[in-house]
């Protein structure tokens, strides 16, 4: 079949465009990396809307729920031509914590992170202390193995939230007299949606997130165990922020110790020395 005039200078010039393109070789180009490829259809990140819970059902302890943080994400991965193993996935690090236990005229007991309090680092992993770097290994992170021919769509998840405990009475004595004043809680975190090489390590930050918990419980020792405490603030938490330009990720935040291997309980008296009533696991 022979081309007219207008049609040969029409397929010369696709040909023309193709070669600019770098397909000289091909009319279908090389397929895009990995990089380049994955898509973020879609984030959600909240904080439930419920207020702090109580439970005064120990006479040794108080303990107290705080609402959830949440966040997910939509991914679409296009067929990755490459021989490559890539996890999705979320990964926490813990930016800044407060969190002082009144004891009346006695003192306090504080739960701190000794490296965050003393500026020596940015960020403590929260990784659950077994996957690092990722938040856990269920819901929260999805591996994509190429080669792969078909997009890979899948939804990565995560939540967290605090219910811990604390003693009714003094933590360096014996006596469960109830003695405990008033709890303070503020806690800020950044959380990112991260891409990584299994092989090369090559991190790929899609997305980031930062969230903050507080809490005041104000207690009058003296009432009947149930009647003590009360939420004084907040009723409901501020909601996170989605970034819209993304942070680096600190090298602490990547590795051990996580958070909780890290903390460590003090007591400190109003008057004399702190002291280290738990000592951090790591």
């Amino acid at each position: 079949m022979r081309l007219s005039p207008s049609d040969a200078w029409a397929f010369f010039r696709i040909l023309l465009i193709f070669n600019a393109m770098g397909c000289i070789h091909s009319i279908r180009c090389k397929p895009r990396s990995f990089r380049e490829s994955i898509i973020v259809l879609e984030v959600n990140s909240s904080i439930d809307s419920n207020p702090t819970s109580i439970d005064e059902s120990s006479n040794v302890v108080l303990r107290y729920r705080t609402p959830h943080f949440r966040a997910s994400a939509r991914v679409l991965v296009p067929p990755v031509a490459a021989k490559e193993v890539w996890t999705v996935g979320w990964i926490q690090a813990c930016n800044h914590m407060e969190f002082y236990n009144k004891y009346g005229d006695n003192g306090m007991s504080s739960w701190e992170l000794p490296d965050l309090r003393d500026c020596k680092t940015q960020a403590i992993s929260d990784s659950d202390g077994v996957n690092y770097p990722w938040y856990g290994n269920t819901t929260e992170t999805c591996t994509v193995a190429g080669p792969t021919k078909r997009d890979t769509r899948f939804t990565v998840s995560m939540n967290d939230n605090f219910y811990p405990s604390v003693t009714w009475g003094v933590p360096v004595c014996n006596s469960n007299e109830p003695q405990l004043s008033s709890i303070r809680r503020d806690q800020s975190f950044t959380t990112w949606l991260v891409a990584i090489n299994r092989a090369t390590a090559e991190t790929l930050v899609l997305q980031t997130v930062r969230w903050r918990m507080r809490l005041h419980i104000q207690i009058d020792p003296d009432k009947p165990l149930g009647q003590r405490a009360r939420l004084l603030e907040p009723v409901t938490q501020e909601q996170p922020q989605i970034l819209g330009r993304n942070e680096t990720i600190p090298p602490n935040a990547m590795v051990k110790p996580n958070a909780n291997d890290a903390q460590v309980l003090m007591w400190r008296p109003k008057s004399g020395d702190p002291v280290v009533v738990i000592p951090p696991k790591y």
